[in-house]
């Protein structure tokens, strides 16, 4: 899983947004921040937990300019489906790939071979088209908007300042560090 700063593949896809089914393609993120949030499954259970937490924090990521693209195994009829039927998922405006080759969801190594269905994976993807940052949960283990939030603007801070790295916990606002010989061994 060495996709940290390895540029995202290629692919197209039919999505679900706001109402219409649209084909959505690499070429669609170039210029911008994205975010991938891969789930396993529509109609289940800590997704729409999850899915419902990333739309009330959606206004949000918009005003940093990211885009946030959900992904599934699920086709975009079931993305539909699903947003028609589920009071949580209906106030989703952000986009939801259907992946039921499984292409993207490979491309990002997080496919369960035998199940074909996606792993809990979060990427954050800059506007080259690179990977940032990554984090994959067990089953069973819910994501956090406001931690995805946070570390989205570390990235962003880090592509904005050059030289300049975020500690842990580090928040909007507070200090950063400048690495230097002058700071070894005095952190």
């Amino acid at each position: 899983m060495a996709l940290i700063n390895t540029a995202i593949k290629p692919f197209k896809a039919t999505a679900f947004k706001q109402g219409e089914f649209i084909e959505v393609s690499d070429q669609d993120l170039k210029g911008k921040w994205s975010i991938f949030f891969f789930y396993p499954a529509d109609f289940t259970f800590v997704c729409p937990t999850e899915l419902g937490d990333l739309a009330d924090h959606y206004e949000e990521f918009q005003k940093r300019g990211v885009e946030i693209y959900s992904v599934s195994t699920d086709t975009h009829f079931t993305h539909k489906a699903w947003h028609d039927s589920s009071e949580t998922i209906g106030k989703i405006q952000y986009t939801m790939i259907g992946d039921p080759t499984g292409e993207i969801t490979r491309n990002f190594d997080v496919m369960r071979e035998g199940q074909g269905l996606a792993d809990r994976g979060t990427f954050i993807v800059d506007p080259d088209g690179v990977i940032q940052a990554m984090e994959i949960t067990a089953e069973g283990i819910g994501r956090d908007a406001e931690d995805l939030l946070r570390k989205l603007k570390a990235a962003q801070y880090v592509a904005a300042h050059p030289g300049e790295v975020c500690p842990a916990a580090w928040k909007e606002g507070e200090s950063t560090l400048a690495p230097s010989l002058d700071l070894v061994g005095k952190i």
